[in-house]
């Protein structure tokens, strides 16, 4: 069933929230099962994620992470990419992140370092998604084979760097000296108290931004049409005069340094150093948050915000009611991403039939 059968506010509002509905559903009948009941597990949920203000600190806090990987997902979507390297891309991006914070900031304000640390973040996030980018377009390599490759290359590579080069002398610890002043991030706790100890931080702004900027640059921009065109229809996107090494490479550089960029969150923004596998599989997150979203902006803001409430709800539900572990808690953003992903069009025939002859009247 194409996209085109149904109305945009069913394709882009109700499909994902019926996704996601079914999702809960069955992690209650899961829930259910180990004895708890559901009701009460889905109150705790929202309530660690949403009822005070520490829980929506951590919950932007996540939702920073994901938005950013979200839109450097979605972007290469746009372009007919599947990206699986996020991960790898924020990790390096994180060492660019911190290569800038140490060189500066014994010397410089937070807001002079700032974006110093934006530009070598998506500078490297960027420069890791080149190569990928290079081979899928001259040596028909596949991208997706060559970014999961380059995510174990750059674990690999962080460790070297953690353990042989850039630890503090005498550290037994894999990870880099905690920053000076002059590269930590002002916290929004303390504007917002409320916020309690949660680390959300200025950054959050700069996701913000990013949602954004993608938006005008897909939507508003040649560059944007040109990638939207490639992906749709590759064929008629050459015909048309659109070179496919330039938009496979330029799509992959943006996407590079989105990842990138998350970075900043939790290198400078958070532990104020750089450490090993901070990136937490937000790589991986902002799949399913590219999926659920629709690879578009205001879809990926939402769908970041709901995983993480699912993050730090999850946290508290696991604390609050100990037969749900951790493990469960995987589980239930795995059928998350079941639904929103390889399930995507259960609901789209019923759904189609249903909103047909509402479309068919006004013709």
């Amino acid at each position: 069933m194409s996209r085109g059968a149904l109305p945009g506010w069913v394709d882009y509002g109700l499909v994902p929230a019926l996704n996601v509905l079914a999702a809960f559903v069955i992690s209650g009948l899961v829930v259910l099962m180990i004895g708890e009941n559901p009701l009460e597990a889905v109150r705790v949920l929202f309530y660690g994620a949403f009822g005070f203000g520490e829980g929506i600190g951590f919950t932007l806090f996540y939702a920073t992470n994901f938005v950013m990987t979200g839109l450097a997902v979605a972007v290469a979507f746009h372009a007919g990419l599947f990206n699986i390297g996020a991960e790898g891309q924020a990790t390096i991006g994180g060492l660019g992140t911190a290569l800038a914070c140490l060189a500066l900031d014994r010397y410089l304000p937070w807001w002079a370092v700032f974006p110093v640390a934006i530009l070598a973040s998506a500078a490297f996030g960027a420069a890791w998604a080149f190569l990928p980018a290079l081979l899928q377009a001259t040596r028909g390599s596949h991208v997706v084979i060559t970014t999961i490759m380059f995510n174990f290359i750059a674990s690999a590579l962080m460790v070297y760097l953690l353990v042989d080069v850039l630890a503090p002398p005498g550290s037994m610890q894999p990870e880099t000296r905690t920053f000076a002043a002059g590269a930590e991030l002002p916290q929004l706790r303390e504007a917002f108290p409320a916020l309690g100890q949660a680390p959300l931080n200025l950054s959050a702004f700069l996701a913000v931004a990013a949602l954004v900027g993608v938006w005008v640059l897909l939507w508003r921009t040649r560059l944007g049409y040109e990638l939207r065109t490639f992906g749709a229809n590759p064929t008629a996107a050459v015909y048309a005069g659109i070179s496919p090494l330039r938009i496979t490479i330029v799509a992959m550089l943006i996407s590079g340094a989105l990842a990138g960029m998350m970075s900043i969150n939790e290198v400078m923004g958070s532990q104020n150093r750089l450490l090993l596998d901070f990136t937490a599989g937000a790589g991986f997150v902002g799949i399913a948050v590219a999926l659920m979203g629709r690879a578009h902006p205001v879809g990926i803001l939402f769908a970041a915000v709901l995983f993480g409430a699912l993050y730090q709800g999850g946290a508290e539900l696991a604390f609050e009611m100990p037969n749900i572990t951790r493990d469960m808690i995987i589980v239930i953003q795995g059928l998350v991403i079941l639904f929103a992903g390889a399930l995507e069009h259960m609901f789209r025939p019923a759904l189609a039939a249903l909103f047909a002859p509402a479309r068919r009247a006004p013709a």
